[in-house]
């Protein structure tokens, strides 16, 4: 290695950036990984169409049995021309029904050597082998004689994957075991849906930086966030024709959607908490939360007005014996006992104090 002399990392070439940046590597195992309808299959499929287009070629692997029909429609709808799909050195469609079919494509595509290889999805290859998503050994045997001999063949591999169904997980990445993580030599990508994509008006999603194991993406992209933002991916449908753009992310910009997402239920929870928690540290004691997830809903609640609101209540307003004043009882403050003088106060049991200062009280 040392007498070729080109030592350089590898750079992501392919799902290209308005800037010229790609997403994906070649000859790695690249993941998209995100909601339902976030957009990971448009993505890989926008990858797929500029593949094309710039003269290289396609295979996709197509277990979550999209169809046929419906593939080649979307593709043709995002630009690709039809001498290309019609070309099988260019283009294959496959969805094996069982292990062996998979491994006599993964053959066929060494001697081949497409340029891109979509595997849509992880979840739906995995059980073909009896394979468990939860076993990192079931997983490093799949992932041995199906993606890496795909990346080995020099294909930009995109496997599309779904979330952690846990609320904690997800934060983390993709569902099943963390050796999924680990065997990325590409990029791991996570989408999130900004404007749901639907027919007739389009969409668009954040696409965010999991893991790249060769810092090519995450060099061109803002610094400092655990999970920077890649890309902003624009999909925009006039009348079923298809247009997409992926804009790298501007100064300061950042991903506008927490992963931890934060639910009615995870507020009306701190709201019911007595007392009313002031750290993160308290959050995770009492309620056995990991760390993401108690500072996004310890967030959103103060966020939300929410250090006064465990007081907003139908109970009683609070009183006591003000001396001095015939023993007559006084409404006083739910949260620092001061008195309460507005209607408005009186009416909620909240003095005129500031988050700040009732969070010293408490």
């Amino acid at each position: 290695m040392l007498d070729l002399g080109d030592l350089e990392p590898p750079t992501p070439t392919i799902g290209l950036r308005s800037d010229g940046v790609g997403l994906f590597y070649a000859g790695q195992v690249n993941s998209v990984f995100g909601e339902p309808e976030a957009g990971k299959t448009f993505l890989a499929d926008c990858a797929a169409v500029e593949v094309l287009n710039k003269g290289g070629s396609v295979l996709t692997l197509d277990l979550d049995h999209n169809g046929p029909q419906s593939t080649i429609k979307r593709l043709l709808d995002l630009g690709a021309r039809e001498g290309h799909l019609r070309n099988p050195e260019r283009f294959r469609y496959t969805e094996p029904d069982d292990d062996q079919q998979v491994l006599a494509i993964v053959q066929d595509a060494k001697v081949w050597k497409p340029t891109l290889t979509i595997v849509d999805s992880m979840g739906e290859l995995l059980p073909l082998f009896g394979a468990s998503s939860n076993s990192p050994d079931d997983f490093t045997r799949v992932h041995t004689i199906v993606l890496k001999p795909l990346a080995k063949s020099g294909s930009a591999v995109i496997v599309i994957d779904h979330l952690a169904k846990n609320a904690d997980s997800k934060v983390y990445g993709s569902s099943g075991t963390a050796a999924k993580k680990r065997a990325i030599g590409g990029t791991s990508l996570r989408v999130i849906a900004v404007d749901a994509f639907t027919p007739g008006s389009g969409g668009k999603a954040q696409v965010t930086i999991n893991k790249d194991r060769h810092g090519g993406l995450r060099a061109k992209s803002p610094s400092g966030d655990k999970e920077p933002l890649a890309a902003t991916f624009h999909l925009i449908d006039n009348d079923g024709d298809l247009s997409w753009a992926l804009y790298p992310a501007k100064d300061g910009e950042r991903a506008e959607i927490n992963p931890i997402q934060v639910t009615a239920e995870d507020l009306e929870t701190l709201r019911a908490m007595e007392p009313p928690p002031k750290t993160v540290r308290d959050v995770k004691a009492r309620l056995q939360w990991a760390t993401n997830r108690a500072t996004a809903v310890l967030k959103a609640w103060r966020e939300a007005g929410s250090i006064s609101a465990p007081f907003l209540t139908d109970d009683p307003v609070p009183r006591s014996s003000t001396p001095g004043s015939g023993n007559k009882e006084q409404a006083t403050c739910r949260v620092c006992a001061a008195p309460l003088h507005a209607p408005q106060s009186k009416a909620i049991g909240v003095c005129g104090k500031t988050d700040s200062e009732h969070v010293d009280a408490a």
